[in-house]
């Protein structure tokens, strides 16, 4: 998969070559940390999904036509970074639930009414019946996220995107809705793909991890073994910058040098060779290297020997290993 953004005068390719082999995503995590925005996410969310919901081609269906508007919501939902931007200010909590489930369930209004009730109870908001008919600016950020998730999860959808979900909550609050967002997952037998750059999050609670560099996968594999043995040079950088419990004492945290490369002049190179620590003399003239398995469902684009940036044993104790 691929997908182009336009800007002026020029063509830019955000991400490149993306490919999920997955049959069941269940619970994957990109960490992307390129340019601190995830909207092409949201572009490529047919492209992404379409052996997901059944096998459907869904590129074959117009942006807004009949098939992609039932879908959308209905067999994939997301959970947008900032909730207060996502609710519509000036309509009721309740009256928001209600267009979405009447529109894909068929339910008549009561019925919707009482399964939007019944929702923000499950995500632990007190009073749900009364608080249908309260606004978006009457809820606190970790309730309006809550209200989002029982939106996404209101239609029983196959696929559950979650764009950064946490962002701006307090860590108590993040970790509730992080554990109340995976049980109702298991509850709705769905799955979840969560985009973030918060890498304890990552250890937590993903089972699959792909990370990013200028629109590719440079790594991916099962989350443990990537954080226990991590075969690329930026995804070693980016477990430099994580504060460590059982580090030394006065330690600095390490940024990742540089900045990223414009994507309207990709070289033909690695992208990362301008950052990498230890690059190979083959990576200055060959070509950004295929994604390569180092073992069985662990891949990396990179050549170089991992044992050049940090001890692997190092990174074990990120996930409790």
């Amino acid at each position: 998969m691929a997908e182009a953004f336009r800007r002026v005068g020029s063509q830019v390719i955000d991400i490149r070559e993306t490919v999920f082999r997955e049959q069941s995503v269940h619970e994957l995590m990109i960490v992307d940390r390129s340019f601190d925005e995830y909207g092409p996410w949201v572009h490529l969310v047919r492209k992404a999904s379409a052996e997901v919901v059944q096998g459907d081609d869904l590129m074959a269906y117009e942006a807004n036509g009949p098939q992609m508007r039932a879908i959308r919501g209905g067999k994939i939902a997301m959970v947008f970074q900032e909730p207060m931007t996502s609710l519509n200010p000036v309509l009721t909590i309740g009256r928001q639930l209600n267009e979405t489930i009447m529109l894909h369930q068929g339910l008549s209004k009561k019925e919707a009414n009482a399964r939007a009730a019944e929702l923000l109870a499950m995500v632990g908001i007190p009073n749900a019946a009364t608080r249908l008919r309260d606004y978006p600016h009457q809820f606190s950020g970790g309730m309006r996220q809550r209200v989002m998730i029982a939106m996404a999860l209101s239609c029983n959808p196959r696929l559950v995107i979650a764009d950064e979900p946490t962002t701006a909550l307090d860590v108590t609050t993040q970790a509730q809705l992080l554990e109340l967002m995976m049980a109702m997952v298991e509850q709705f037998k769905s799955s979840l793909i969560i985009v973030t750059h918060n890498l304890g999050v990552v250890a937590r609670y993903a089972k699959r991890l792909y990370i990013m560099y200028a629109g590719r996968i440079v790594e991916s594999g099962p989350c443990r073994e990537v954080f226990r043995e991590p075969r690329h040079p930026y995804t070693h950088a980016l477990l430099r910058c994580v504060p460590r419990i059982d580090e030394q004492e006065g330690r600095k945290l390490e940024a990742v040098k540089g900045l990223p490369p414009n994507l309207c002049t990709l070289p033909g190179t690695c992208a990362f060779l301008p950052r990498c620590l230890c690059p190979a003399e083959s990576c200055f003239s060959d070509p950004w290297p295929e994604l390569h398995a180092f073992s069985p469902g662990h891949e990396t684009r990179c050549v170089v020997d991992a044992s050049c940036y940090v001890d692997p044993a190092a990174a074990a104790a990120e996930v409790g290993a």
